[in-house]
């Protein structure tokens, strides 16, 4: 398969010279190494400074497959690019589960909310900072990239490849684009240009998951959830325990302690 090169519309039109930082947002996963690539492919054409891209990684704790926090500083140092992990302060997501009472759902999406977006604006803010360095009245431009493909889902299949990120930017201080310079890959694409990149992924993709993040992911099907339990039988333990404390289901239809019998049974 050929591979897939930066030269959408969109891509074109896009300097990163218009901006004074390149963040990459990375879980570790596929995508966001495919992204990654992506970008310094473009700031490579563009002659653009390498120093001037940040990956930026927002680590769920125990929730994550393991690995994922040092895979992703692994793959940016990779392309000698500065690396920055967050966390919630207040605890990981499974901390977060077991005090709230209730496991995230699609309507209530507090995973990324909470232990993602939230964290990552932090960042922005410690950029912010560091960028405008005392200069009064300097507004700071930020390019966010995101590894978001329309194959993914109905809901990521409608995204725009290049907006304002409102809820990011502010009046005063910064103003954040995003980008998805990924939007119209298909798998396959991705797979290739992971292959010709060199660059490291993660082990749980040979073992037959087809997605990364959490390890137990509400979106998953159950033969994802199954396959994601055997690979983490003392992580799938401590779910079911806080699903039972809680009295709350891991997911409406799918509780998590179903998924272990399951497995137990060898079915």
């Amino acid at each position: 398969m050929q591979l897939k090169l930066i030269d959408t519309a969109v891509t074109e039109s896009i300097s990163f010279w218009d901006y004074d930082l390149i963040v990459v947002s990375s879980s570790g996963g596929k995508d966001s190494q495919t992204a990654l690539d992506v970008t310094v492919e473009k700031a490579e054409h563009e002659r653009f400074p390498l120093e001037n891209i940040v990956v930026v990684h927002a680590d769920l704790g125990r929730a994550e497959w393991q690995g994922t926090r040092e895979l992703a500083k692994a793959q940016a140092d990779h392309y000698g690019l500065r690396f920055i992990a967050i966390e919630r302060p207040q605890g990981d997501l499974l901390d977060h589960i077991e005090k709230k009472g209730k496991f995230p759902d699609s309507a209530r999406r507090w995973c990324t909310s909470d232990h993602k977006r939230s964290q990552i604006h932090k960042v922005y803010t410690r950029l912010t900072d560091e960028i405008i360095d005392g200069r009064k009245d300097y507004k700071a431009k930020i390019l966010e990239v995101m590894g978001l493909r329309a194959e993914e889902s109905p809901n990521r299949a409608k995204k725009v490849p290049f907006v304002t990120n409102t809820g990011a930017s502010n009046k005063t201080k910064r103003t954040i684009h995003t980008w998805l310079p990924i939007h119209e890959f298909t798998e396959d694409e991705v797979w290739t240009r992971i292959k010709r990149s060199g660059v490291p992924y993660h082990q749980a993709y040979d073992h037959g998951m087809k997605r990364l993040s959490c390890v137990f992911c509400i979106y998953a099907p159950k033969k994802q959830l199954e396959l994601a339990g055997r690979l983490n039988p003392d992580l799938l333990d401590e779910y079911v325990r806080i699903e039972k404390k809680i009295g709350h289901s891991f997911k409406k239809d799918q509780p998590i302690s179903e998924i272990q019998k399951t497995i137990n049974h060898g079915v």
